[in-house]
């Protein structure tokens, strides 16, 4: 019987992770600095698409920091109580991120609701200039955030999308604000509202959706199971595979486990070498723990099944 740890994840890892803490801690700053702004214009313009807007980016405020917070805690050292260090605290993170986002649109729809029954008087001008500079600021934290991992990082791709939701909200509050100023149409602010919350509505489901299957120890999306499977025993020497369980520790940092069959004269560290590499080269598997069973005398599941 032999078995097998490998982990040759660290490198990469580190430098995605200085490069994600950057970019949230910039956006950071430019978020929050712009949203005490946009908070001031929606109370003087009385602009409900401002002032959700508003909401929004003391959100990605909030999200923006507390991500940074969550990739500060996981980059701490694993230890005997956590043995895989603080590295899912960035998935929390990101479970949180999705869950206010889809709080706030409802918020949003309640006061768009007030507003449709009984418009206000709006200052659409005010409203124009501060809602394209909150468009400006958006497009530079946006961009700021692509220069990160937001592909292979979910929390950094939960605060892009805060922000893709407010870049369009402050669009919206554009064209409202111009609806209003040259037809006088005041339901324009509302309406522009409810598009904003459905905005946020889909980007918060995504998040929450994708956070909570890794919370779950869910599968990741890129790996078939049953593909994995028969790979491994494509391999000549295995003669069956159980016990095969994928997973991902943080979004960007998949795991996979599995116990191998082989015959009694098979040597045990040939076909370890084989397995792991076959699923590092085809399904970028890098922390793999696998153990060799000798054929009859494997260690079967709990009921029973080796296969």
């Amino acid at each position: 019987m032999g078995h097998s740890h490998s982990h040759d994840h660290g490198h990469g890892h580190h430098h995605h992770g200085t490069s994600n803490k950057k970019a949230l801690k910039w956006s950071f700053f430019l978020i929050a600095s712009y949203m005490i702004v946009e908070v001031i214009g929606g109370i003087l313009t009385n602009s409900l698409a401002l002032l959700s807007d508003a909401g929004h980016m003391l959100s990605d405020a909030a999200a923006l920091g507390l991500s940074y917070v969550a990739m500060t805690i996981g980059q701490r050292a694993a230890s005997n109580r956590k043995t895989f260090g603080y590295k899912r605290f960035e998935i929390l993170a990101a479970f949180i991120n999705g869950i206010t986002l889809l709080l706030i649109s409802l918020y949003i729809f309640y006061e768009a609701y007030q507003r449709i029954t009984n418009p206000p008087e709006v200052v659409s001008s005010g409203m124009l200039v501060i809602s394209i500079a909150g468009l400006i600021v958006n497009i530079v934290a946006a961009f700021i955030l692509m220069k990160g991992d937001k592909d292979e990082n979910l929390n950094v791709r939960s605060a892009f999308l805060h922000v893709l939701g407010d870049m369009l909200g402050s669009f919206g509050a554009i064209v409202a604000a111009l609806l209003i100023m040259f037809f006088g149409w005041n339901l324009a602010d509302p309406i522009a509202s409810i598009i904003v919350a459905l905005l946020i509505i889909v980007s918060g489901y995504r998040v929450t959706r994708d956070s909570f299957h890794i919370l779950m120890e869910g599968t990741p999306l890129n790996i078939d199971i049953q593909k994995v499977k028969e790979k491994l025993l494509s391999l000549s020497e295995v003669k069956g595979v159980h016990d095969l369980h994928a997973w991902s520790i943080t979004s960007d940092f998949p795991a996979l486990s599995c116990h191998l069959v082989v015959g009694q004269d098979q040597d045990g560290q040939d076909v370890l070498s084989k397995a792991k590499k076959l699923l590092h080269d085809e399904f970028e598997l890098h922390h793999v723990t696998i153990q060799i069973d000798k054929e009859g005398e494997e260690d079967c599941s709990s009921d029973g099944h080796c296969n």
